[in-house]
């Protein structure tokens, strides 16, 4: 039948099978109303024939309810398996490839934030996705990147914890979008742009959330921190891998400043995140003739990258090539699962992807 309805995307008109052929029939709200439908067929047989226009409509409605649920939603797209298979080149038995967004999808990051072993892991990834790959993610995981990002946001105002780690984060997306933004016409981000100003507004809202945050503090009124002997004060610093955080609890009680100052405390720092032959590239002598451990690492740390450790990973079983979360089942047919698996930096899982 040919389409009359005015308006493209309308279902069309309401046809009847008579005699002489079909003939338009309209309703009340048409202004033309067919008393008699008898003439043209009975009523079993015009309910039969237009059984397909009432789906017609149903499905035209489902649509256009899907279509705005999709603009606005804010959740990610979940799928039933937690973990991926990675190939790159086509076989008899899979044809195509894994793309970096395709992964970011099915592996379940949303789930992922809420657990503080992985929490720092995702971070990490973002802000490298941020970086240089979020042009190679399709417009369903770019949704779903900044949807995870905004849980993250949200997580950090409520714990009130690794508040410095987020807002550089927001910076290195901002810094990235406002370079990306201006080429949009050249197809480097899928949307419009009215889309993409609005994320920028939405990460500019967060970074001013999170300079505002107040730290609340606990009413637990027992042991604190410093009412614990010097000695387990200064191993439990020693646990801490970021040299910024030394300096923050520095400052929170001059007895504390002290300890944070112990040279000893620095140089494990420097040992732990350089090797010994970039140690000796950025030596630093104090005024008393002694190696400056504390300026080293800040110097060292602007120079080479720091030592990565996560308390969960994603992992890669080289043997049948699935990616997923570890402890995560995946249909693996090695007799032990476990030694096939490979435990993968962010900066790996990202190389993984590089064709």
């Amino acid at each position: 039948m040919p389409f009359l309805g005015q308006d493209w995307r309308s279902p069309g008109q309401s046809w009847v099978k008579t005699a002489d052929g079909w003939k338009r029939f309209l309703d009340e709200r048409s202004g033309g109303f067919v008393s008699d439908l008898s003439s043209y067929c009975s009523k079993e047989v015009y309910n039969k024939e237009n059984l397909f226009n009432s789906l017609n409509y149903d499905v035209a409605a489902k649509k256009r309810k899907k279509d705005i649920l999709n603009s606005k939603t804010k959740t990610q797209y979940f799928h039933q398996e937690k973990w991926i298979y990675v190939h790159k080149g086509s076989t008899k038995e899979r044809h195509g490839y894994c793309t970096l967004g395709e992964a970011f999808n099915r592996l379940d990051f949303s789930t992922a934030i809420l657990d503080s072993r992985r929490f720092n892991y995702v971070v990490r990834l973002l802000e490298l996705i941020a970086k240089s790959q979020l042009t190679s993610l399709s417009g369903i995981a770019q949704k779903n990147f900044m949807n995870i990002l905004e849980k993250v946001v949200l997580k950090v105002l409520e714990d009130q914890q690794n508040i410095r780690l987020i807002r550089e984060l927001l910076q290195t997306l901002y810094t990235s979008l406002c370079t990306l933004v201006q080429r949009v016409g050249k197809s480097v981000l899928v949307g419009n742009i009215n889309m993409w100003v609005y994320r920028m507004e939405a990460i500019l809202h967060w970074q001013q959330q999170l300079n505002n945050i107040q730290i609340t503090r606990p009413a637990f009124k027992g042991l604190t921190f410093t009412d614990l002997p010097l000695c387990l004060q200064l191993n439990i610093m020693q646990r801490l891998s970021d040299g910024r955080d030394l300096v923050s609890l520095g400052q929170v009680a001059p007895d504390l400043h002290v300890l944070s100052e112990d040279r000893l405390l620095w140089k494990n720092l420097c040992q732990y995140h350089f090797s010994e032959r970039q140690i000796r590239k950025r030596l630093i002598l104090s005024d008393k003739g002694q190696l400056d451990w504390k300026k080293m690492y800040f110097k060292l740390i602007r120079c080479y990258p720091r030592k990565e450790q996560y308390g969960d990973t994603l992992q890669l079983c080289k043997h049948c090539h699935i990616l997923s979360w570890k402890g995560t089942d995946h249909p693996c047919t090695a007799n032990n699962p476990e030694s096939c698996s490979v435990s993968l930096s962010p900066q790996d899982f990202i190389n993984l992807f590089k064709f």
